[in-house]
């Protein structure tokens, strides 16, 4: 099996970051035309702010290559997406019913809104390479399989701490403000789920990369 750990790209800004920068740009002023609730939407927008400047930061630091970014931009055009509906009323079995005929939703037998489970399984599965870069860079003399390890802690932990800082924001609203931005839907391991569902997205990126690798 070859080296998993490809040279990272140079650290300046290439056609694709630019592009990427603006997609996304376009993807959050559709998204802020009358929002369902707008000061929760600005509270998930403020997250997509902070990640767009670490990615940023990134790729000027450690040279983050520009698949990594194309998937950290995959995963913010979701999060932009269930930002607007505040992932909990995110229409999605409506799109499928209008555009296959069918309500996912009750093909799939499913009594709440999933879409923040997408999110959080996106979370793991498109930014994998996002996080090997990391490791990749301020690792240098460690195997393959501390990477591999060390990513996935990283996806498990950086899950972690989101649903902290969740928690933290929504103890500081009323009970109507902060069910509509935290998006729970009634389920008491809804933080569980989601810490599960990315660390998933991570493991299937994992044996993607390693099939690629062998090929």
């Amino acid at each position: 099996m070859s080296n998993l750990s490809p040279n990272l790209p140079s650290k300046t800004f290439s056609k694709t970051v630019k592009i990427c920068l603006a997609v996304l740009a376009i993807a959050v002023v559709l998204a802020s035309i009358q929002p369902l609730h707008f000061p929760s939407y600005l509270l998930h927008q403020a997250g997509t702010l902070i990640c767009v400047g670490v990615f940023l930061y990134l790729k000027k630091a450690i040279g983050l290559s520009d698949k990594a970014f194309v998937g950290g931009t995959l995963f913010l055009l979701i999060h932009i997406i269930g930002a607007r509906y505040l992932y909990s009323y995110t229409p999605y079995s409506e799109w499928t019913q209008a555009l296959f005929g069918f309500s996912l939703d009750k093909v799939m037998g499913w009594q709440r809104n999933m879409y923040d489970r997408l999110v959080h399984f996106c979370y793991g599965l498109c930014l994998f390479g996002l996080f090997f870069d990391i490791i990749q860079h301020y690792f240098k003399n460690i195997g393959k399989k501390q990477v591999i390890l060390l990513v996935l802690m990283l996806n498990m932990s950086t899950s972690l701490v989101y649903e902290w800082i969740e928690w933290a924001l929504a103890m500081t609203m009323s009970p109507k403000q902060a069910e509509a931005y935290n998006g729970q839907q009634g389920d008491m391991w809804d933080a569980h789920k989601d810490m599960f569902l990315a660390f998933l997205g991570g493991i299937i990126n994992l044996f993607t990369r390693l099939e690629q690798d062998n090929s």
